[in-house]
């Protein structure tokens, strides 16, 4: 009969050590992101992105815009920053939203075909009132084409907007 004594006490062989492991590689892009891929277009060429808060979403949504509608959701976003120190944002049903708290919003924009809708959500509380009217009792519109828009006046529409209560969604 063996001695139960040193077969507890004896020591197993060692384990050889693992291999190091590799660097982890770097992050795969979040489902829906068009990080590394040619951004879906839905009609009229409002690039389709997925919904996100802050910055990443906006600025994948105004880089994967097409054409002239690139550069100008750029000068949209860059107005409203400016005008608005800290302003929460968003992309929701693909389109950026702006707001001065999160979930609450005062504007946002949407590319059609020959132009880019902006929504003002409580726009016939501005003065002047935005040029486009809509079904929804609050909303007004201002339709941005590609040879521009009146950039003051629509600075001024951001700052009253940013100062009214906003729109949930």
């Amino acid at each position: 009969m063996a001695d139960t004594k040193s077969a507890k006490t004896a020591k197993a062989p060692a384990k050889p050590k693992a291999p190091a492991k590799k660097p982890a590689a770097a992050a795969s892009p979040k489902r829906g992101s068009t990080a590394g891929k040619e951004p879906v277009l839905l009609s009229g060429g409002n690039p389709q992105i997925a919904k996100g808060y802050g910055e990443g979403p906006t600025q994948e949504y105004i880089a994967a815009s097409p054409g002239w509608k690139q550069d100008m959701c750029r000068r949209l976003d860059a107005i409203i920053t400016s005008t608005v120190p800290g302003v929460e944002k968003a992309v929701k049903w693909n389109s950026p939203f702006y707001g001065v708290e999160r979930d609450v919003w005062f504007t946002g924009f949407h590319a059609m075909t020959k132009y880019i809708k902006v929504s003002f959500f409580k726009g016939t509380s501005l003065k002047p009132m935005p040029p486009g009217e809509s079904k929804q009792k609050d909303v007004r519109y201002l339709d941005v084409y590609e040879d521009g828009f009146d950039e003051k006046q629509f600075a001024a529409w951001i700052k009253q907007a940013s100062k009214l209560p906003g729109t949930k969604m």
